[in-house]
């Protein structure tokens, strides 16, 4: 049986990178359009959600660590991929609004 408190957690890693991931392209949409402002803007705000997204990653490991049973499921390695998609959005974003700034 799923704990619920447990599976709260897991979506809001989800929630979280899901949120960044969709901040980091949209900030690319601006760069693209030339807002540089509202770019540099959306890429704080995503630094923000995939922080949030990587101190519940922090805390379930420290958890683990502690020897305290945490449960492995398909939605935990779903939330896990979220989070890696976002890490490699943003850092792309970044290259990507950098490049768009040096063409203007």
């Amino acid at each position: 049986m799923i704990d619920e408190k447990y599976e709260e957690v897991v979506m809001g890693l989800i929630v979280s990178s899901g949120d960044a991931r969709s901040l980091a392209m949209e900030a690319i949409q601006a760069a693209k359009a030339k807002a540089f402002d509202k770019a540099n803007a959306l890429m704080a705000e995503c630094e923000i959600a995939l922080t949030k997204a990587h101190n519940i990653q922090t805390e379930l490991i420290q958890k683990e660590i502690r020897g305290e049973h945490v449960q492995i499921m398909l939605l935990m390695v779903h939330a896990q991929d979220h989070l890696m998609n976002a890490i490699v959005v943003k850092e792309m974003a970044m290259e990507i609004i950098e490049l768009h700034h040096k063409i203007e």
